[in-house]
């Protein structure tokens, strides 16, 4: 992985100071280089968020200009800025003369075929001090359905003069690769990584000429304990005198806690049982699960023991 991207982060959180929001933005040392995503539409408070997350410490703060959700786009923010270009031009303008860190955009291909205007929103952010750009290759309408117009995406990368990176369908490493080869600087891989999190080592053997790195079933129980594990150790931590509690459980609230890290995997469980052999019963059975020593059990009867349902 050459770069790791956070899930998105409300500008306005940040601004204030929320503390929920302040968690969507953390990052460890490991995770470098790592761009911390934010969203919003108006440009005073993006380039006051843009501070926060350089005085974070992150090495590039993103403009998700891509998120077709009604409740984020619905505020001006998200896809919904490529609806308004010379506004979208202006946000990024006030942003890269707040901070020193590159800004950087990720976008669609529009807000709908009869708006397809990523090409040209892509020229205006450049010429606002954009770092480099991002698109998916398909409009908020499409949301995730159809395919992505990786054509498109190429176009955009042979005009710009600043880096552009592909992203849509790259859920099996051929694919990376593939998309590699079409102009762009690199490939964002989003539901790929959640499905298959060795898909990007996978994609780095193949072009070094090497088969792609056999994942086995007890590699796959064994990321999922790890996680649950990872997880745990996230209950309350300090970090720079700043006290982090997981949410929807208090300082020495082991069910709440429970909870939370059961609702992360039940979550990553939609993807990740994706394409295994009676998956949808390991899906089933973890989002049954009422405690983490039930989680692990579910974990190791299906990956560990010799059964069929455990086959690939």
């Amino acid at each position: 992985c050459g770069l790791v991207v956070t899930e998105m982060v409300s500008a306005e959180g940040l601004v204030r100071g929320i503390d929920r929001t302040l968690e969507y933005a953390e990052f460890t040392e490991e995770e470098r280089p790592v761009s911390v995503q934010i969203f919003g539409g108006d440009p005073e408070k993006m380039a006051a968020a843009a501070q926060i997350v350089e005085g974070m410490g992150a090495d590039i703060v993103d403009v998700n200009m891509g998120c077709p959700v009604p409740k984020i786009a619905k505020h001006n923010a998200g896809c919904s800025l490529m609806r308004e270009p010379a506004h979208a031009a202006s946000v990024i303008s006030a942003m890269t003369r707040a901070v020193k860190i590159p800004v950087t955009v990720k976008m669609r291909a529009g807000w709908n075929d009869a708006e397809r205007n990523a090409p040209v929103l892509a020229r205006m952010v450049e010429d606002a001090g954009a770092s480099a750009i991002a698109v998916h290759g398909r409009t908020a309408a499409q949301s995730y359905s159809g395919l992505a117009d990786w054509n498109l995406v190429s176009e955009i990368a042979e005009r710009l003069s600043i880096p552009v990176f592909g992203s849509g369908d790259c859920i099996e490493p051929e694919q990376v690769i593939t998309r590699l080869a079409q102009g762009v600087e690199g490939v964002l891989v989003g539901r790929g990584v959640l499905r298959n999190p060795w898909i990007l080592s996978q994609a780095a053997d193949i072009a070094a000429g090497r088969p792609p790195r056999d994942v086995t079933l007890e590699d796959r129980g064994q990321f999922l304990l790890e996680y649950i594990e990872l997880l745990s150790r996230e209950r309350v931590h300090e970090d720079s005198g700043f006290r982090h509690v997981a949410p929807g459980a208090a300082a020495g609230d082991a069910r709440g806690h429970d909870r939370w890290v059961i609702n992360k995997l039940r979550a990553l469980g939609s993807w990740y049982t994706k394409g295994l052999l009676n998956g949808s019963h390991l899906r089933t059975a973890i989002n049954s699960a009422e405690s983490l020593e039930a989680l692990r059990g579910i974990i190791r009867s299906f990956f560990f023991e010799d059964s069929p349902k455990a086959a690939v």
